[in-house]
C-alpha cells in the first residue's frame, strides 16, 4: 500500500518517509469490474422495443453507420429508434433524425404477429417521403428445423 514507512535517521530519531511506489492492484480490480459490466450491458443497448421478428434466410447487411430503426410492435404501435410515434409524425421525425438525408438506410422491424398491412403502411409512408433505402429486418432461422419449407423440385 502507498503509505508511510518508519525510517531511522542519523540522529536516532524516527521519522516517516513517504513510499514512492503506487499499488495498482485496486485500480486493475476496478477496471476489470467495469469491463465486465460494459460487456454485459452493451448487447442490451441495441433497440429496446420488444418485437418478435419473423425468421428468414436472407444474407445479413453490414453497414458502418448506426442504423435508423422503425419498429412496429404486436399492438401496432410505431417506434422510431426507441421513441413511440404516430404514422403521421413518423416522416417528420425521420427527416429530423437523418438531417434530411433521403439516402439514409432505414430498417423496419415488424412483429411476426402484426397484420402485414400495418408494416406496409409504414413502408409506404417512408417510400412516399422519398426514403428509397428501406429494408425489412428478420431473424435468421435456427438449424433445428425452423427453416421454411422449400418449394419446387430439389436436386
Amino acid at each position: 500500500m502507498a503509505g508511510a514507512v518508519l525510517k531511522r535517521t542519523g540522529g536516532g530519531r524516527r521519522r516517516y518517509v513517504p513510499m514512492s511506489e503506487i499499488n495498482v492492484t485496486p485500480f486493475v480490480d476496478v477496471m476489470l469490474v467495469l469491463l465486465i459490466v460494459f460487456m454485459v450491458t452493451a448487447p442490451l443497448l441495441t433497440v429496446g422495443v420488444p418485437v418478435d421478428l419473423p425468421k428468414a434466410s436472407a444474407p445479413t447487411i453490414s453497414e458502418q453507420k448506426e442504423p435508423i430503426t422503425v419498429s412496429v410492435d404486436a399492438q401496432g404501435r410505431i417506434y422510431l429508434q426507441e421513441a413511440e410515434t404516430t404514422l403521421d409524425s413518423l416522416v417528420a421525425r425521420l427527416v429530423a433524425v437523418t438531417e434530411n438525408d433521403r439516402e439514409a438506410r432505414v430498417f423496419v422491424r415488424g412483429d411476426r404477429n402484426i397484420v402485414y398491412g400495418r408494416v406496409m403502411e409504414v413502408m409506404g409512408a417512408l417510400n412516399a417521403a422519398g426514403f428509397a433505402r428501406v429494408a425489412l429486418i428478420a431473424e435468421l432461422p435456427q438449424a433445428t428445423g425452423d427453416e421454411p419449407p422449400r418449394r419446387g423440385r430439389q436436386r
